[in-house]
């Protein structure tokens, strides 16, 4: 009985994580159910073992992929000295890199516009997971309070999921890298000015 559990717990990973990675390439109403199995390696007959409808396997895998980039940028915070996180952050996000696999990129920029004109249920999967990757971002904000922080890390990821739409819309030429750039500069910009006790300070000595 274990095996049993165990190993439909696998399958049931197995059709996230790879309809997570169809969906980032082709879209949300670019495949169909027997598509999304077929990725898997599975035929649809088995789909209703595991999911109620389309639209509960697209929020898993939504969920998936965000789960993903929190991690990715857990992991390189983790690996930068305090000052330095945030934009280590941006930069990995609005790299090349990330421009080019949008299979195994962000799930905001493959999927946000799809998800806007779907159901409830893909709504509330982006929603709750972007919540999570904001509260990351503004977590790495300092000199600033929770709110503000809030404000700006929400800022920062409108700008860098517009940044990669836009430089996937154009290609891979210098448009698309100037996007980026531009994208970082002003993504950074937001935490870059000074904090609010060097502004005071600059005020006195003015007065």
């Amino acid at each position: 009985m274990r095996y049993v559990e165990s190993h439909r717990r696998q399958t049931y990973r197995r059709i996230v994580e790879n309809a997570s990675l169809g969906l980032r390439q082709n879209g949300t109403k670019g495949i169909s159910v027997v598509g999304l199995m077929k990725l898997a390696g599975l035929t649809h007959g088995g789909f209703y073992n595991h999911f109620g409808s389309r639209a509960e396997l697209v929020g898993e895998a939504i969920a998936f992929a965000m789960d993903q980039m929190v991690a990715r940028w857990k992991n390189l915070a983790n690996k930068k000295a305090n000052g330095e996180r945030f934009e280590a952050l941006i930069a990995d996000y609005l790299s090349p890199r990330h421009r080019d696999n949008a299979k195994q990129g962000c799930a905001l920029p493959a999927l946000a516009a799809d998800v806007a004109r779907s159901g409830p249920s893909e709504r509330r999967a982006l929603a709750s997971k972007l919540e999570e990757m904001i509260e990351v971002l503004a977590e790495l904000i300092p000199d600033e309070a929770p709110q503000e922080a809030r404000q700006i890390a929400t800022g920062a990821i409108a700008t860098m999921v517009g940044s990669i739409v836009l430089s996937r819309a154009v290609g891979t030429g210098k448009l698309s890298d100037s996007i980026l750039e531009t994208g970082r500069l002003t993504a950074e910009g937001r935490v870059r000015k000074p904090p609010r006790r060097a502004v005071e300070a600059i005020d006195c000595k003015k007065s």
